[in-house]
């Protein structure tokens, strides 16, 4: 397909499909039921009411006029029927009022259309492309998606952001974090911007992005100046664990803001950092033998492997062998920890898959010198996206840490009472 064929077929109202047709008007007779049976149900709560006169009081009321909802297959019309309270001005009471749960009030796009806009625009669609290239997903029919309608969305996406950077986190706590620092460049600048991101876990084992700025680097003064800015917002308590990559900036911020939290390298950057000290036809060997270290079911187990480890490769390989061994405690703190949680702490993943659809974003030309306006559009579609983080594996062990049991190779080792330790001392 030629270039003015695709250019002709991004054109709003250049083509019809039928199937899709078809689809959406299958869903709106689908929703107008849906809705109608919610009506039913909510009329059916509330039928033993009656007014002074002995009428029923919360009855229907017609039809609100129909409105179209912008949905993944296009524009979805619906009448949302409309509910009548009889008896709320002779009582004096409170007005019984219906809204359905499946259609909000106001509504005019669903849930994945909101989380689709900012996407396409981190994917690298344009502001004024936009109305063409949503025309070819949604229809030619689909309206509210203009320039100026994105670039007022935009302007929400601002507020967002600058109301979520300033949120008060008194009432907050959380037991891990991951911290990692993103590196964006646009092809026309020289010099990579760095975002430095934290994202953190509640008691209740929900992830939620944390911290989020802009640096020039990974510096501990970059750092220093988020953990800080957490603190002033209220988040006085420290976690119990850290999981980073080996960037000195932010273990040197952490040690000295919250230095009573444990640090846990992250072992998928200290895997590639290890094995590009190795030429290419030893890594996939050593690949191996470093998965035994991270993988053992016992911190003995894992001392075992990393010594073995150390053995092979440091006489021929020292560099190698030196990469692993200077975090050899950091790298095994895991294992003071619920067995349940491992596979989350002994990796930064959960930032670098978040923000992986930002650098599409910053590799177009258009995007150049803008890397710091940015930021919102980025914390933007983090914050979308943490709807769909997974809780941890265990997050009934959490409470657990925050107590200050202690775990040893995963497993809850049962604390002694303080009159047994009396006890023990004492003889």
């Amino acid at each position: 397909m030629s270039d003015a064929n695709v250019v002709k077929l991004l054109q709003p109202g250049s083509f019809a499909d039928p199937l899709t047709e078809v689809l959406r008007n299958g869903a709106r007779a689908l929703l107008a039921q849906a809705v109608e049976a919610e009506v039913g149900e909510f009329l059916a709560k509330h039928i033993d009411l009656k007014t002074a006169s002995g009428l029923g009081r919360v009855v229907r009321h017609g039809h609100l006029p129909e409105r179209a909802v912008m949905t993944g297959i296009g524009p979805v019309g619906v009448r949302q029927p409309r509910v009548r309270d009889r008896g709320v001005a002779a009582e004096n009471a409170e007005r019984i009022r219906f809204t359905p749960a499946i259609l909000p009030p106001y509504a005019r796009r669903s849930r994945s259309l909101e989380v689709l806009i900012p996407i396409l625009y981190l994917k690298g669609i344009s502001t004024g492309d936009f109305e063409g290239a949503l025309a070819a997903l949604l229809g030619k029919d689909a309206p509210g998606l203009s320039a100026s309608t994105i670039a007022r969305l935009k302007e929400v996406w601002l507020d967002e952001h600058e109301y979520w950077r300033k949120r008060d986190l008194s009432a907050k706590r959380y037991v891990y974090v991951w911290a990692d620092g993103i590196y964006l460049q646009a092809r026309l600048e020289d010099v990579k911007q760095c975002i430095l991101v934290i994202i953190g876990a509640t008691p209740e084992g929900k992830k939620e992005l944390l911290g989020f700025t802009d640096g020039a680097r990974e510096s501990a003064q970059d750092w220093r100046e988020l953990l800080l800015d957490l603190k002033n917002r209220g988040l006085v308590i420290a976690p119990e664990l850290a999981v980073a990559d080996g960037a000195l900036g932010f273990w040197k911020a952490l040690g000295e803001l919250w230095p009573t939290t444990r640090e846990q390298r992250c072992w998928v950057h200290k895997t590639a950092n290890v094995l590009n000290k190795l030429p290419k036809s030893q890594q996939p060997k050593a690949k191996r033998s470093l998965q035994e270290i991270w993988m053992a079911e016992t911190s003995k187990d894992a001392e075992a492997a990393f010594d073995a480890f150390i053995a092979a490769y440091e006489l021929k390989y020292d560099k190698a062998a030196e990469c692993l061994a200077k975090d050899r405690q950091v790298l095994l703190a895991f294992y003071d920890f619920p067995a349940e949680h491992w596979k989350h702490l002994r990796t930064s993943n959960p930032i670098e898959s978040t923000f992986a659809t930002v650098r599409h974003r910053t590799s177009d030309r258009r995007a150049a010198s803008q890397i710091r306006r940015r930021s919102p559009w980025c914390s933007s579609s983090s914050m979308r996206r943490r709807k769909s983080w997974r809780r941890l594996d265990g997050h009934n062990q959490l409470p657990k840490l925050i107590q200050g049991v202690r775990f040893t190779d995963g497993i809850e080792v049962a604390a002694k009472s303080a009159s047994s330790q009396s006890q023990t001392a004492a003889a």
